[in-house]
């Protein structure tokens, strides 16, 4: 395996620094985790709904999640990923409006229920958490941008380069042959993170594969030369990650970037 390169950078707690409760100090983090009542969650239960008016967020502790949207031609296609020590739900608490997607436990997971009155209050009690809240929502600000921006000028190549690198950095855990991404994602569901047809994303893992930059099985993906992944996402090696036949732009097969709104649950 290549040398140099970062995973995921160890939180406080368990979680990973890049989620909510791993970036924050002790007291606050354990102040947060006082509020509201823990729940538990099966795979394929709901969390949030899309369209629904919603008085309350869940600060996750444990699982993985899946925020998914409607698109033009009634399907759910999924936006992005969250886990243990993120935080869904806030944007409604925060405007009133209804929720931008609908959130899905991909197995089992808990997590605490808070009211938004209690949460509002406990932001204006905890400077700290407050501001950690807003760094949360400018994260995934920040990914919905970058993906309407790959969709619109980058190859498919590069495009799951950056997803794989990204989820890699904020979720990854090192193990003896390379960085284990520990969400449970289909291929089918990579394309549609990716924004872009299922046999083009087969092509490119394929060739990944082939390079000795990433190792897959059902639902697993381990990079293995995380180095050479982050160069991929650079887009210098699209020609390189993608046989010349295959290395053109292909339309997105989830919502187009013209009609998606940022999705940021």
């Amino acid at each position: 395996m290549g040398g140099g390169g970062s995973a995921q950078r160890p939180g406080h707690g368990h979680w990973p620094a890049a989620s909510l409760l791993g970036g924050l100090s002790e007291e606050p983090r354990e102040q947060m985790i006082r509020l509201g009542r823990r729940v538990r969650f099966e795979r394929g239960e709901r969390l949030l709904r899309e369209g629904e008016y919603g008085s309350y967020v869940f600060l996750l502790l444990s699982g993985w999640y899946k925020v998914l949207a409607r698109t033009p031609d009634d399907r759910e296609a999924l936006l992005a990923v969250r886990a243990g020590g993120d935080l869904v739900g806030e944007l409604a608490c925060f405007d009133a409006q209804p929720r931008v997607a609908t959130v899905v436990a991909a197995g089992r997971g808990s997590a605490k229920l808070i009211g938004r009155q209690q949460f509002l209050d406990f932001l204006a009690a905890y400077e700290e958490s407050a501001q950690a809240v807003m760094c949360a929502v400018a994260g995934k600000l920040r990914w919905a941008t970058r993906r309407r921006q790959d969709f619109g000028s980058c190859p498919v190549g590069t495009r799951v380069a950056r997803v794989l690198l990204e989820l890699a950095r904020a979720y990854g855990r090192p193990c003896a042959t390379g960085v284990s991404i520990g969400v449970s994602l289909t291929q089918p569901e990579l394309a549609e993170l990716v924004g872009a047809s299922e046999p083009s994303v087969h092509r490119v893992l394929r060739s990944l594969r082939e390079r000795g930059v990433v190792e897959t099985g059902y639902r697993r993906v381990l990079v293995r030369d995380l180095p050479e992944l982050t160069i991929a996402a650079d887009g210098d090696a699209a020609q390189r990650i993608v046989p010349a036949s295959t290395s053109h732009r292909v339309a997105a097969t989830t919502i187009a970037p013209t009609q998606a709104r940022a999705r940021l649950v």
